[in-house]
């Protein structure tokens, strides 16, 4: 779904980055350098993480199938399945969990985002940057907001504040 259809925007008025599971690596070149010129060039105000209920690469994660070159990026997906494994493996309907899986995951790319030198940079210089999860949801066409919103370093743990 093109990111202009579900905001209502017109083409050209966001910057769009796309990922399987739309993760945060921090060794991602291409993610980094995207970002770095979406906050340091363009002087975006708002990064959204938005997922989609339904994400192949979310379902992929869930299973210990071997998928090829692909499973070295569903690792970390599955990072964040072992961080949160005590709420999801109390969920029994496998499609409420992985509806749930999509939820965490985006909440912790968008932790992930704010831990990087380049948002974090950004606040520094007083850039109003407004970081934000959301999930969209493919049958009905609504975003659920998941009320994940990162203004400045204070809303990051203090280990992750970068002098």
């Amino acid at each position: 779904m093109p990111a202009e259809s579900i905001t209502g925007t017109e083409p050209g008025e966001m910057f769009v980055h796309r990922n399987i599971a739309n993760m945060i690596v921090h060794s991602d070149m291409n993610m980094l350098s995207v970002l770095s010129y979406a906050v340091e060039v363009l002087k975006v105000k708002h990064v959204i993480v938005c997922g989609h209920y339904g994400c192949g690469g979310v379902m992929a994660a869930m299973k210990n199938q071997q998928f090829g070159l692909i499973d070295n990026w569903l690792r970390h997906i599955k990072d964040v399945y072992r961080f949160h494994h005590k709420e999801l493996d109390a969920i029994e309907d496998e499609t409420l969990r992985a509806r749930r899986f999509v939820e965490v995951n985006v909440q912790e790319q968008v932790h992930d985002l704010g831990k990087t030198s380049i948002v974090q940079n950004a606040w520094k210089r007083n850039q109003p940057l407004h970081l934000h999860g959301w999930v969209y949801d493919i049958h009905d066409g609504l975003i659920n907001d998941l009320g994940v919103n990162f203004t400045c370093p204070k809303d990051l743990h203090n280990v992750y504040h970068l002098d």
